[in-house]
């Protein structure tokens, strides 16, 4: 495939997770060249710090809307859903969904005839879903991750590596699952819902609410 037929890549946020959609792109690239990697795009100039890569920022958001000959594809490099959830609906106004391409690692494992991966998700090496999984436009599912039958990742939600999500489970908008929690089959977790790091969710999560714990239970604050 010629350079000229690759897409070429903006991925949005310059911090240590953008890095990490970055190489899921070239780990793609390996596999199946597609994409060229362009550069990056923070939302704010002023609060670049000392873990981001700074040498390779492009300018602010407002560089996409000045410079749209020079990108064909969007991926968000972002790990905090709500602020996954602003920016995409922000560059939504002016980026079609087609502009979000999924980014899948190659050595994923899951049945592409029955689970559903909407635009802008992405899906990083080693995790594994089973069957009729529906991963929602913008979710972000980090390193080997389980998913099980009918499991539902809302829109905008993160998982952090290592998370257990058993059949039936549904998150809603918004989610945060820690660094190997896991979530038993067949329970809610309400929009907006954190869920701490190695947390036991045996029970329905209210949205909202922070759980912690094995069993989890509601942060007191």
């Amino acid at each position: 495939m010629s350079s000229e037929a690759l897409k070429k890549l903006v991925i949005v946020g310059a911090g240590g997770l953008a890095r990490e959609v970055r190489w899921l792109a070239e780990e793609i690239n390996k596999a199946r060249p597609t994409f060229e990697f362009v550069g990056y795009v923070v939302s704010d100039l002023a609060s670049l710090g000392d873990h981001d890569s700074t040498d390779e920022v492009l300018g602010d958001e407002s560089w996409l809307l000045e410079n749209p000959g020079r990108f064909d594809a969007l991926a968000l490099g972002i790990g905090t859903p709500k602020w996954r959830k602003v920016v995409a609906e922000r560059l939504g106004e002016h980026f079609e969904p087609e502009m979000w391409p999924a980014l899948v690692h190659p050595n994923v494992c899951l049945d592409r005839g029955t689970c559903s991966i909407g635009h802008g998700v992405a899906i990083c090496a080693g995790s594994i879903a089973t069957v009729n999984v529906h991963f929602a436009p913008h979710s972000f599912v980090n390193l080997a991750c389980t998913l099980g039958h009918e499991a539902v990742v809302g829109r905008y939600s993160v998982l952090n590596p290592t998370v257990n999500i058993s059949g039936g489970v549904e998150l809603g908008e918004g989610v945060l699952v820690g660094t190997g929690a896991q979530v038993l089959q067949y329970l809610p977790v309400g929009e907006g819902a954190t869920v701490g790091a190695g947390a036991v969710v045996t029970k329905p999560v209210p949205a909202g609410e922070v759980w912690v714990g094995m069993p989890a239970k509601p942060l007191k604050r």
